[in-house]
């Protein structure tokens, strides 16, 4: 939970330098090694709480499935070991990203679509051939977000296994009561991002004010409303 509320605090903290600078300096402008540096945080952060998710899911499979053993498998050392291979991961697929974007020239009129960049609002502007690019975002969004949120979903199906071989309901009900929190956080985060992926690749009829809105949503609901929740389940 300390390492998901940091990349929570890292993933607004990212945002937050150029949404200042247009509410209250009225600044417009960003440099393209500021935006890419941005991007890159925005995007590392993202993936990270992708992975972070699927740890805990399997955090909470041990919990229910091998619960004897728990302490001897979740040590402190192995969950911070885990913990650094999420965020190596993390940096590892999304730093080619915004080193490919440097290398592209921008001969539209350099106006992005949100109050800080994003990689597929930066794409939009460059005059290049910018293929490589796209294909590289789309296969690292489903070696990432799809590959974790499949591997989520089939930890849910081993516990709710598990789950239904104890024998009385209490006990069932008490099993399942421990991965509530962990289910509305996952729903918080996954939900929007699948949105806005979706819409970034496949919905260029939609409005620029919805891009606008859903990509504040994903960005800003997860460091919002987590604390919220588990802070209630607690």
């Amino acid at each position: 939970l300390s390492i998901l509320a940091l990349n929570d605090l890292g993933m607004s903290l990212s945002t937050l330098p150029t949404i200042f600078s247009v509410l209250w300096l009225n600044t417009r402008k960003i440099q393209a090694s500021a935006c890419y540096a941005q991007l890159f945080f925005i995007h590392t952060f993202t993936f990270l709480e992708s992975s972070l998710l699927l740890a805990m899911a399997f955090d909470r499979f041990v919990a229910i499935c091998c619960p004897l053993h728990y302490t001897a498998i979740l040590t402190n050392s192995v969950i911070g070991k885990i913990g650094l291979a999420c965020l190596l991961r993390s940096m590892g697929v999304v730093l080619p990203t915004p080193l490919l974007l440097s290398h592209y020239h921008y001969c539209h009129d350099n106006v992005l679509s949100h109050p800080f960049c994003l990689h597929q609002d930066v794409l939009k502007l460059s005059c290049s051939d910018v293929r490589i690019n796209n294909i590289y975002g789309l296969c690292i969004v489903i070696a990432t977000l799809g590959v974790d949120s499949v591997l989520i979903l089939l930890s849910y199906v081993l516990i709710l296994n598990a789950v239904l071989s104890i024998a009385t309901g209490e006990e069932r009900l008490k099993a399942l009561n421990t991965c509530v929190s962990h289910i509305c956080v996952v729903l918080i985060f996954f939900v929007p991002v699948i949105g806005v992926s979706m819409a970034h690749r496949f919905g260029k009829h939609l409005s620029p004010v919805v891009h606008v809105l859903m990509a504040n949503i994903y960005l800003l609901l997860p460091p919002v409303l987590n604390p919220i929740v588990y802070r209630m389940k607690t």
